[in-house]
């Protein structure tokens, strides 16, 4: 395998209020590969966003980076200075928010915020960049980009909006797209458009994708790899298929054990019993636990090992991974 384009490794993230601390992400490591797409999948609460957010210290103030490396090229994200990291947002990595019509300003037409990209990262002129920002918002599945760039955000649907938000993403044709729930505020039919949309532009530009999500059907249809996370940890990684198909660890397991079936006969949907802990503290023990069915004597006496690959398999972090022949 080829060296990643982003490798997350050991990051470790805090947050302090005036009453609290919570360990948000906790030694997390994962790359992401040119050309791919990347899952990172956990219930809310499980460190995703706050993972995904410092790749480009998008992080609120609150948030202390306590340990870690983000490598980009020659880079470490981590330590450059604002001006150095600004050359790197937008240009080179770029980001999809989960609310589209949140990211988008609401007095300024969406064809000027697009076209402003440009100007502020290419030096392009205002009438060229208005030019651009047009076939941008054709390439993006808009139809009529001329009405479409002369409207405001409220005026357009929670599905046109974010098609305008990936196409500001995608505008200085970045070597990295990190989508944070692009289709969470999306219905069905709308949600299969965008991630299409998305995945085409993977196809034909040969980005690399960082997909923060909760649904497994969004993985299925989207996800080369997947890192699952839990409680501030990354608890298992592999290829989407095996991930699906073998999950290894209890809490993947009992994720893909909720997902509606078509063959099924019961009437009501499985959950998961319980829910994530707080992480007040760093975790003493497997956090999964109190959820867990497979839990052992030595789950309670310290946290779990370090990913690694159990029988010949994709790597898990669990004493007692679910067995299955």
């Amino acid at each position: 395998m080829t060296n990643p384009i982003i490798s997350v490794r050991d990051l470790s993230i805090r947050y302090r209020a005036k009453d609290q601390v919570v360990y948000a992400v906790e030694h997390v490591s994962f790359d992401l590969q040119a050309g791919q797409t990347l899952a990172l999948v956990g219930e809310s609460g499980s460190g995703k966003t706050t993972a995904a957010l410092s790749i480009l210290r998008l992080l609120p103030q609150e948030a202390e980076i306590l340990s870690g490396q983000v490598i980009f090229g020659e880079y470490d994200l981590l330590t450059l200075s604002q001006k150095e990291l600004r050359s790197h947002r937008g240009r080179a990595i770029s980001m999809i928010f989960q609310d589209p019509v949140a990211g988008l300003n609401p007095v300024i037409p969406v064809g000027d915020q697009v076209a402003e990209m440009l100007t502020t990262h290419t030096g392009a002129g205002k009438k060229d960049a208005r030019k651009q920002a047009l076939a941008i918002l054709r390439d993006v599945g808009l139809a009529d980009p001329e009405r479409i760039a002369r409207a405001y955000p409220f005026q357009l649907s929670g599905g046109m909006c974010q098609r305008v938000m990936i196409g500001i993403a995608t505008a200085l044709d970045p070597t990295v797209i990190i989508a944070d729930e692009p289709t969470s505020a999306l219905d069905v039919t709308v949600q299969a458009q965008i991630l299409s949309q998305l995945d085409l532009l993977r196809q034909q530009r040969g980005t690399a994708i960082l997909l923060i999500t909760h649904d497994f059907g969004v993985v299925a249809q989207m996800a080369d790899t997947v890192a699952v996370m839990y409680a501030g940890r990354v608890v298992e990684v592999g290829e989407t298929e095996a991930i699906i198909g073998q999950p290894l660890h209890p809490y993947t397991h009992a994720l893909i054990e909720t997902l509606p079936r078509v063959d099924a006969s019961k009437e009501h949907l499985r959950q998961i019993p319980g829910h994530q802990p707080e992480m007040t503290a760093p975790a003493e023990h497997c956090p999964f636990i109190p959820r867990c069915i497979k839990a052992m004597n030595a789950c309670r006496e310290g946290p779990p090992p370090v990913l690694q690959p159990h029988d010949g398999r994709h790597p898990v972090a669990c004493y007692n991974p679910v067995w299955q022949g």
